[in-house]
């Protein structure tokens, strides 16, 4: 899933990595929290937890985000996009919408 969500939005589409996201009910939080720790990519951390929460993810609610480097100041995915403020990045409005 971080691999695809690092693709975006040049080689895999927004939309389908959520479509991907929704079927990830059972994820071991404890191997999430290892991945996010060391993942390198702020983009793919944001949009990784972004979806998650719009997906209802219960296992979310287990992993530890003050743990997990968000990085600073704003991140744009696409231009004219809607800002989600809790992770502070601007996604398409078709995901937003979703």
């Amino acid at each position: 899933m971080m691999e695809c969500l690092y693709l975006t939005p040049k080689t895999m589409a927004l939309v389908e990595c959520y479509q991907l996201m929704e079927g990830l009910a059972n994820l071991r939080p404890n191997l999430v929290q290892a991945l996010l720790e060391s993942c390198a990519s702020v983009k793919v951390k944001r949009l990784f937890l972004y979806m998650a929460s719009k997906a209802g993810h219960k296992w979310l609610s287990h992993v530890a985000l003050d743990q997990v480097d968000l990085g600073k100041g704003d991140r744009s995915i696409t231009p004219d996009g809607v800002f989600i403020k809790e992770f502070h990045i601007s996604v398409p409005e078709e995901l937003a919408s979703l």
